[in-house]
């Protein structure tokens, strides 16, 4: 049983499997990556898809950039900057970009795979983040969480502070989010030769 799973009623047999599967963070990170490549590999774009999708892929890229730079994972807890808006602006932009290396590629299965693995491990991601921040920042957790949406921004009257102090050196060097960020950009134009 892994960390991430301990907290959780104990399951045995196949269901233990997959639920540690889900819940492997290395995994989801390192697949997410595969089926990026993957979708670049087989592409087969056409051009007014591509043309969309590459702003699609920008601003997921600029996302997960943003949010990059506030996150001091499990030391302070990120309410502002992307983090004003939903609590996991990480996983908006990864399922943005996932989702625009599926429609580049031209190739209608490419949904299928990328909702899948969205729906395989982003619900087990999100309910994990949200119970270790809980147990880290508990009553501060607590507030955040109830005015604050998981994924997709709620756009009302709260005033949300969209500022703070964004570091290259903490995206740089506690998330390697510039390096990602160039790897992304990269695999995405390299779509653009497969016109």
């Amino acid at each position: 049983m892994s960390k991430r799973t301990e907290a959780l009623p104990p399951l045995s047999g196949l269901p233990r499997v997959i639920r540690e599967m889900r819940y492997h963070e290395a995994s989801r990170q390192v697949l997410g990556l595969l089926l990026s490549v993957l979708f670049v590999v087989i592409a087969k774009p056409l051009p007014w898809a591509l043309y969309l999708t590459s702003v699609v892929v920008v601003i997921g890229v600029a996302i997960r950039m943003w949010a990059s730079g506030f996150i001091l994972k499990n030391e302070q807890l990120a309410t502002n900057g992307p983090y004003a808006l939903v609590r996991h602006p990480l996983y908006s932009g990864n399922i943005l970009v996932i989702y625009a290396f599926a429609g580049a590629s031209g190739v209608w299965w490419t949904f299928v795979v990328a909702t899948a693995f969205l729906l395989f491990y982003y619900p087990t991601a999100i309910e994990y983040e949200d119970r270790k921040l809980s147990a880290i920042f508990g009553d501060e957790w607590h507030a955040f969480a109830r005015n604050t949406p998981a994924l997709v921004p709620a756009f009302g009257s709260r005033e949300r502070d969209l500022g703070g102090h964004w570091s290259f050196k903490t995206s740089m060097s506690r998330n390697l989010e510039p390096v990602i960020a160039v790897f992304l950009l990269a695999c995405f134009v390299f779509i653009y030769t497969r016109l």
